[in-house]
């Protein structure tokens, strides 16, 4: 007998697809010289900017590794650094003009795969599945 596949790692195979496909369309509308981990990355920074500290647990990866991430988005016009208004000696990455360009390219994807998700499930399915995440969301999400 085989034993069905844990909740959290169905999440994680939709999520996986769901990511997969939005990094294929950020790339295929031309925003090609950014990486999946780069792109991972930009989806921790907040709208005023954040601390690469922060950034970098957010994607759960080491500072070191966080900041030649940051170091290349610079590079390519990805990202910014700049001074914390509130901590005059820390510095906050922050999205730049060229970064909020590819913002409505990966939201076109992700309603399309919730258009699809929804015609397979049902919108009522759909709807109980939306609200089984945000309820879970209170107890997984630290950020929220």
């Amino acid at each position: 007998m085989t034993r069905p596949l844990p909740t959290s790692l169905l999440m994680f195979i939709a999520a996986r697809a769901a990511s997969a496909r939005i990094f294929e369309a950020v790339q295929g509308s031309g925003f090609d010289d950014i990486t999946i981990a780069q792109s991972r990355l930009m989806m921790g920074i907040d709208p005023d900017g954040t601390r690469l500290s922060v950034l970098a647990a957010r994607a759960q990866i080491a500072k070191q590794t966080a900041t030649a991430l940051v170091d290349k988005l610079e590079r390519a016009g990805y990202v910014e650094r700049v001074p914390d208004p509130a901590d005059g000696r820390a510095r906050l990455v922050r999205l730049t003009a060229r970064s909020h360009a590819v913002i409505p390219h990966a939201r076109a994807e992700e309603d399309r795969i919730e258009a699809e998700w929804c015609d397979h499930l049902g919108p009522e399915r759909m709807a109980q599945l939306r609200e089984a995440l945000e309820a879970l969301r209170e107890v997984t999400d630290p950020y929220r």
